[in-house]
């Protein structure tokens, strides 16, 4: 069974994150997205309602798993066997960042395949920075985010359904 690992904050889900992981789905028999944790300070989530969020993003997947990261990724992906780690790539800085990480996992773990999808032109300017930011500034985005996530988005800021 190949599995994949998909980490991330995830603060919110984003359809740009969901389009990746069905994308993922269909290339790997198992894919398991791992919500970072540590990050709680400057989310606008807590670690459990980001896995929940995610969760119920991705209830029409059946290969598809969402867990908690908690430590190294690359330690996280031998405990489940994972014979990749899938990051997404909106653009040039991303690569950047990307490269240099695939180099100290593949150090840390040489079994371990760094793996890259490009994001749909539809999803390159998206991102849960983006959505955060924006949001608290006032912009509906029904648009960049699943409904529920939506939903939840306006209930954290105190807006109207």
């Amino acid at each position: 069974m190949r599995t994949a690992i998909f980490p991330g904050a995830f603060d919110p889900v984003t359809n740009g994150h969901l389009d990746l992981v069905r994308r993922m789905a269909c290339l790997f028999d198992r894919v398991i997205v791992a919500v970072i944790s540590g990050r709680e300070k400057s989310a606008m989530f807590t670690r459990e309602e980001r896995i929940e969020l995610f969760r119920e993003a991705v209830t029409g997947l059946p290969n598809v798993e969402v867990e908690l990261l908690r430590g190294l990724t690359v330690e996280f992906a031998k405990e489940h066997g994972a014979v990749a780690i899938v990051r997404g790539i909106r653009g040039g800085g991303d690569f950047e960042y990307e490269f240099d990480m695939a180099l100290m996992n593949h150090k840390m773990a040489p079994n371990i395949e760094s793996v890259y999808l490009m994001t749909n032109h539809e999803y390159i300017y998206v991102s849960a920075s983006r959505v955060r930011e924006v949001s608290r500034l006032g912009y509906d985005v029904a648009d960049l985010v699943p409904p529920h996530a939506r939903a939840a988005i306006r209930a954290k800021l105190g807006l109207d359904g």
